[in-house]
């Protein structure tokens, strides 16, 4: 089993909380908050060795408003609202997709860049760059573990590519058919979901928190 770090994120409603063994020197389960099951599936598969559940399985269902200017205000809040809430470690997470073209739009609101579902997305996204010779884009992302005590860590993860002119793949989900990643030269649609974690910008987040720890 390939050594992964016990943390993962999401760009819209993912959050995770921890629960240390009583020596705090190692993870036995998270439970991550999210509405989308490809990124829980995602997530699993990172964390392999690891018993995730999801937020509702552990017994807590609650909308957290994300009104943060960047992904690692994001993440602070929703770690602190579970952290506080539950009395226990807290892990959240907050990614999006950057577009140079577009100065870094649509960063934050990626999840909701169209108002519509991600088919929306991607499609207002093509269309904005119809014209556009500069195609580069990185994946960005925030983790954030908040300890009861109120102690914050921050990691934050990125992967770059281009952003094709037309859809490719059939995996993923998001932005990945349009995203064709620098280290795999496939779109992260086209990659097999092992190719996709080992170069995330979410596993990369998380082997950036785990150096702090």
């Amino acid at each position: 089993m390939r050594d992964i770090s016990p943390f993962c994120l999401s760009p819209l409603y993912f959050l995770v909380f921890l629960l240390y063994n009583k020596d705090m020197e190692g993870l036995t389960k998270i439970v991550v908050a999210s509405g989308n099951a490809h990124k829980i599936a995602e997530i699993a598969d990172i964390l392999q060795g690891i018993e995730v559940l999801s937020m509702r399985d552990a017994g807590y269902d609650v909308d957290i408003e994300e009104n943060g200017s960047s992904f690692a205000e994001n993440a602070l809040i929703k770690a602190k609202a579970v952290a506080e809430a539950l009395g226990v470690p807290a892990l959240a997470d907050d990614s999006g997709l950057c577009v140079d073209a577009l100065g870094d739009a649509p960063g934050i609101y990626s999840a909701r860049f169209s108002g519509g579902d991600d088919a929306d997305n991607r499609a207002l996204l093509l269309k904005k760059l119809q014209d556009a010779d500069d195609r580069r884009a990185r994946f960005e992302c925030a983790v954030c573990l908040y300890l009861p005590g109120g102690q914050t860590i921050f990691g934050h993860g990125a992967t770059y590519g281009r952003i094709t002119k037309e859809e490719r793949g059939e995996r993923g989900f998001g932005y990945d058919s349009l995203f064709l990643s620098d280290d795999l030269k496939k779109t992260f649609a086209e990659a097999t979901e092992d190719e996709k974690n080992a170069v995330s910008h979410r596993f990369r987040a998380l082997q950036d928190l785990r150096s702090k720890l």
